[in-house]
């Protein structure tokens, strides 16, 4: 019989120094990452404890909510005085497992400038997909959960709180599944710019070719026409090794007290070359598709 047939539903004790959702009414999270993780709770958690627990988050009746080096631990105002303790933890992918995803993560220009720029790209489920992993918990043994409280069911509506909590601040920090599944932004940034330098290295190595210089009086005849077209061009689209070099190249301004213009237009200068970055990237990316 259902726990509700023997036991009367117990009413949360209020509070006024919760974490009150910022979706008061529909659906809880922003962004199509954060929908995500919401999605993969609605899968796991039976519909009464969820209705629930979204009354919950919507409340403020999750008190606190801290990433840790396990996973997530939160405390959430039930109906006895001291608040529940909960976990969350998500099974870290292993380190083969990540060096496939980035493998194919690498394959694309796309993928790199997307995280570059601090976003979660659309298709990138594809790609742990294709390295045979999975991004987002979609088996129960996946995502571990633990709540002390003494409802027999796991999840219960308590984790089911924390969890939208979680769904959105997965909005403010797409990246905290990657840290949840075993790896920093900056540790797949890192292994992604490898990859791609090493490729474009061999790409430059397989098309170097000697550049043959016809003298001006042979091409006297054909010289207002047009030249070949530029197929083959090739174009390395990077940061610089230098952090900001036109700016150092400068150097310091006189008219300008410490710490200095350098220091003054360091994240205009940082947000200008993302967001280059990322429209080469996608041009580039525009262009291998017309052409393909």
């Amino acid at each position: 019989m259902p726990f509700d047939y023997w036991f009367k539903p117990t009413k949360a004790i209020k509070t006024k120094d919760g974490i009150k959702a910022q979706s008061q009414r529909g659906a809880f999270a922003k962004n199509w990452w954060a929908q995500r993780w919401i999605a993969a709770l609605e899968q796991l958690v039976d519909a009464g404890r969820l209705s629930r627990g979204r009354s919950y988050a919507r409340q403020g009746q999750v008190l606190s909510i801290e990433e840790t080096r396990d996973g997530i631990t939160a405390r959430v105002q039930g109906s006895q005085r001291a608040p529940y303790k909960i976990k969350i933890q998500i099974a870290p992918l292993t380190d083969l497992q990540w060096d496939k995803v980035i493998d194919v993560l690498a394959e694309q220009a796309i993928f790199s400038a997307q995280l570059l720029a601090g976003e979660m790209p659309q298709e990138i489920e594809q790609a742990f997909d294709s390295a045979k992993a999975s991004l987002f918990p979609s088996r129960h043994h996946d995502l571990k959960t633990d709540c002390s409280c003494p409802d027999y069911s796991n999840p219960c509506k308590h984790i089911a709180a924390a969890h939208y909590i979680l769904g959105e601040r997965f909005d403010e920090d797409p990246f905290l599944i990657f840290r949840l599944r075993g790896r920093t932004q900056e540790q797949v940034m890192q292994e992604l710019r490898k990859r791609r330098s090493s490729t474009e290295e061999m790409v430059e190595e397989e098309t170097e070719e000697t550049e043959t210089i016809t003298p001006l009086e042979d091409c006297i005849s054909n010289y207002w026409e047009m030249g070949t077209f530029l197929d083959g061009f090739s174009v390395s689209i990077r940061p610089p090794v230098i952090e900001m070099p036109l700016l150092k190249r400068l150097g310091a301004a006189s008219f300008v007290p410490d710490p200095g213009i350098e220091s003054l237009l360091r994240a205009a200068y940082q947000t200008v070359e993302r967001k280059a970055i990322q429209i080469a990237f996608q041009e580039q990316e525009g262009e291998n598709n017309k052409s393909a």
